[in-house]
């Protein structure tokens, strides 16, 4: 394979950049990416999405050297951009951030200080990253399959894949260094180094010529004020459990988030992320340990909620014609009903009930007290009349919602355990079925084989929609927001109509 010339590419991304177009309905050009562009050098925006199947129109061989080498032309393409914005810059920005003035103030003492002629080290040069003031990332091709978490082995390595799953954990977002600036103590320059993984050593000796030629050796000491960050979120995202194959358990991948694709998505969520699929880079003892094996992640560049029944995204588009005509049918109630699982026979009231719990109330605050609109349901009936299918059907309907039974979980695994950081070390908390149910259902199976210990778990979030822990040194209130739907069988096998409810 011929070595390719990546100054001709980046010419070609220019050139996309500046000359795609769409025609919008009175046939006129509409330069997509142009005028992002102007957005991005008057600061209005941060993030720039590059759809592959845009670039696929103008040039389909440059679509697979990206999702091949994504790494790179993400880099290519952050450089067209920063060429082309002086371009497309119509007014002075006038908020200016720490950066900024920072950057202005180095420039001009540079220009009374230094010699115009010497040539310098490059770690006493600007690097890119520090002036980009712009996020770049990629839309994945329509054509592009979805994979499973498993599926995702070593050949993904460097490329563009898009993973399917829910998210399990999130941390909070934290600010991540991309470039140490450091300032020597003797000569007084200044010494960049970009930082590429998550861990890094720090320079201790200022390579400026200054400091060569008169060996003095001057200490390098970092300066936050002149350093960049960015957000930075750490999520775990786990397979749906019906793409696990039997007898397996389901498989996990740390995802690492950061600017402005950060605080998209909650514990619970069913998300679809694109990124590439990198290995961890260790360095010093770590990497002896580790030995030839290495721990891989997930760099985000586009994360989207996704549809839980279908494989779409979730939309929030109003309603059309058709479907406001439908509803002011007399019959929509009735219709409705009969939809809920309607491969079971009968059951209208049941299924009337459901549907309100679907729908839910208002939540009401007169005076400061909350009122609760959700509704809670619980089933009863004898073994074998449907209960758990019409469980399962909700489940699987409602956007936000967990399944559990009585038997399987515990008054911890309902509310929120306490659970040590792998990454910070720190104790945290790890929501469980009712937190991750927020604004959802969680529906719970055998009721009735519930411990009583467990089922008071239950009390405060029915009622008050809270979680309250006070536990290894944390106190706090965690929301709940969520309607419950239990199934039970009576006690002693068969219901008893002579007997009041509570009895059974």
């Amino acid at each position: 394979m011929a070595p390719r010339d990546y100054q001709s590419e980046k010419e070609k991304c220019k050139k996309f950049l500046q000359e795609f177009y769409t025609d919008d309905e009175f046939g006129k050009k509409q330069f997509k990416y142009g005028s992002q562009l102007v957005k991005l050098a008057h600061r209005e925006q941060v993030a720039l999405y590059i759809d592959l199947d845009d670039v696929a129109e103008e040039d389909p061989e440059l679509v697979d050297s990206i999702c091949e080498n994504t790494r790179r032309y993400t880099n290519l393409f952050a450089d067209a951009v920063q060429e082309l914005l002086p371009e497309y810059k119509e007014k002075e920005v006038v908020n200016k951030d720490t950066l900024d003035v920072y950057i202005e103030h180095r420039l001009m003492m540079e220009q009374r200080t230094h010699d115009p002629s010497e040539t310098r080290d490059p770690r006493n040069q600007y690097p890119p990253e520090l002036m980009r003031r712009f996020e770049l990332y990629f839309k994945s091709p329509s054509s592009a399959k979805a994979l499973v978490v498993r599926d995702v082995k070593a050949d993904s390595i460097g490329k563009l894949v898009t993973v399917r799953g829910i998210v399990t954990r999130v941390t909070e977002v934290k600010p991540m260094m991309v470039v140490a600036t450091y300032t020597c103590d003797q000569c007084g320059a200044e010494t960049y180094q970009p930082i590429q993984s998550p861990t890094f050593m720090p320079l201790i000796m200022c390579p400026s010529r200054e400091c060569q030629t008169n060996r003095s050796g001057g200490r390098l000491y970092l300066q936050t004020r002149g350093s960049k960050f960015v957000k930075f979120q750490e999520l775990k995202i786990q397979e749906h459990s019906d793409q696990v194959p039997v007898g397996n358990i389901p498989r996990s991948m740390t995802v690492f988030v950061r600017g402005e694709n950060t605080r998209l998505s909650q514990p619970g969520d069913h998300i679809s992320i694109t990124g590439v699929f990198l290995p961890m880079l260790r360095t010093g003892f770590r990497q002896v340990v580790q030995g030839l094996l290495s721990e891989t992640y997930l760099e985000t560049h586009r994360l989207v909620k996704m549809n839980k029944t279908e494989d779409d995204e979730m939309g929030t588009e109003e309603l059309t014609e058709d479907e406001l005509k439908l509803i002011t049918e007399e019959d929509f109630y009735e219709k409705l009903a009969a939809s809920i699982a309607p491969e079971i026979y009968g059951h209208e009231d049941v299924k009337k009930a459901l549907l309100l719990l679907l729908v839910g109330g208002v939540d009401h605050s007169p005076r400061g007290m909350k009122i609760r609109g959700n509704i809670n349901i619980c089933l009863m009936g004898d073994p074998g009349v449907a209960k758990s299918q019409l469980l399962s059907y909700i489940d699987r309907l409602a956007p936000r919602s967990q399944y559990t039974t009585g038997r399987g979980s515990s008054g911890v695994g309902l509310t929120a355990a306490v659970m040590k950081d792998p990454v910070t070390g720190e104790m945290t908390l790890e929501g469980g079925a009712l937190v991750l149910a927020d604004q959802g259902i969680c529906c719970i199976d055998e009721f009735d084989k519930m411990m009583d210990s467990d089922r008071t778990a239950i009390h405060e979030v029915m009622e008050q929609q809270t979680i309250s822990i006070a536990k290894a040194g944390i106190m706090t209130t965690l929301n709940a927001r969520c309607s419950i739907l239990a199934a039970a069988n009576p006690a002693y096998g068969r219901y008893n109509h002579k007997t009041i409810g509570r009895a059974h």
